[in-house]
């Protein structure tokens, strides 16, 4: 960030992020031919490129679901969260390549509309093991458009970040969608166990890593419930926060984060505004906090982000009495300037 606005594009982390996913994505079709012309010789080319789009879009799919919650489990993963549009985006456009060139191998050759012919060739609704199951992938694939096609800030900022959420919430019902797809595509078609056990592994990974992020999350979550103090309530030990980083806590329905950096201390509201991040997990670089999530920073003291960035968020006062550090919940106007808590002056 920096004093005059410019646009920002492909920084070179995200080159390099961009490079690494394509290469890996280029290896698996690869690799997917080869296999395919070794074992499967008879497979037309059509067949080849749905079964190679259509199982690495699947791949795709649950790797962007579980960075979420391994990034809340460990930091290690977090580069990855800062790029998953990137990653979502790729994913939507092999999905569409498998989704066109399946409506150009079963649907272009009749009289009818191909779209239509979708949902028409296959009548069987009202049964659970000959379900039309291309229907699904359809109404998964619109709802991956919708993701795809807004992914950017500029939707982002003119959807309102509540909105913005709970459109991408969707990919869980995309995700269902294509289970099912593949689901009963698998047993409709072409039936293995092993494909069956490979959905199974994909799918209680992502559920079971959402839980125990879920867990750990709730844990950090406990609001605060000791006594307060002329309306200051006690958050931790000065040493318990390391430098640079903040200490997290809920206190009277205030998401609270206290940075400490050198020496000094400042409170903001744990919630980044662009998408909810938390503040109190990423860490003060250049004099700003850096959210993890995709990097918009607060200064500490006023929770303004640095012009010509306008995002704002609460302060919050601070005391430091016998090395024990105390919060007053009340929070003070977005971008109030708090005069920080000098450790060194406070006696400590």
């Amino acid at each position: 960030m920096g004093v005059s606005y410019k646009a920002i594009l492909w920084n070179r982390q995200k080159r390099r992020y961009d490079r690494i996913m394509v290469g890996l994505m280029a290896l698996y079709l690869l690799g997917f031919a080869l296999i395919n012309a070794l074992f499967f010789p008879e497979v037309t080319p059509q067949t080849l490129i749905i079964r190679a789009t259509g199982s690495l879009a699947f791949i795709m799919l649950h790797v962007i679901l579980m960075i979420g919650p391994l990034a809340r489990i460990h930091e290690a993963f977090i580069p990855l969260l800062y790029n998953r549009r990137h990653l979502g985006v790729s994913m939507f456009l092999i999905a569409l390549i498998h989704g066109v060139v399946n409506v150009i191998q079963f649907h272009t050759l009749g009289d009818l509309n191909p779209i239509l012919s979708i949902f028409i060739n296959n009548t069987h609704y009202d049964s659970l093991t000959r379900f039309p199951f291309q229907s699904l992938g359809f109404f998964a694939l619109i709802i991956l458009f919708l993701m795809a096609a807004t992914s950017h800030d500029f939707w982002l900022h003119n959807l309102s970040p509540k909105v913005w959420k709970g459109l991408h919430m969707l990919v869980y019902v995309a995700y269902g969608l294509i289970l099912m797809h593949v689901m009963l595509g698998v047993v409709q078609l072409e039936y293995s166990i092993v494909n069956v056990v490979i959905m199974g592994i994909g799918m209680v990974s992502v559920i079971g890593l959402h839980v125990v992020a879920g867990m750990r999350q709730g844990k950090k979550d406990q609001p605060l419930k000791t006594g307060a103090l002329d309306g200051y309530f006690p958050l931790c030990k000065l040493d318990e926060i390391p430098d640079r980083r903040a200490k997290v806590a809920i206190i009277e329905g205030e998401n609270i984060a206290v940075f400490r950096y050198g020496d000094k201390l400042s409170a903001v509201n744990n919630v980044c505004k662009h998408q909810n991040g938390p503040l109190g997990e990423g860490k003060i670089v250049d004099s700003c906090i850096v959210c993890p999530w995709h990097g918009y920073e607060y200064q500490p003291a006023d929770g303004c982000s640095p012009p010509p960035f306008t995002e704002k968020v609460s302060t919050y006062a601070l005391k430091l009495i016998d090395g024990t550090v105390y919060v007053n919940p009340k929070a003070n106007a977005e971008g109030t300037y708090v005069e920080p808590v000098e450790v060194l002056s406070s006696g400590f």
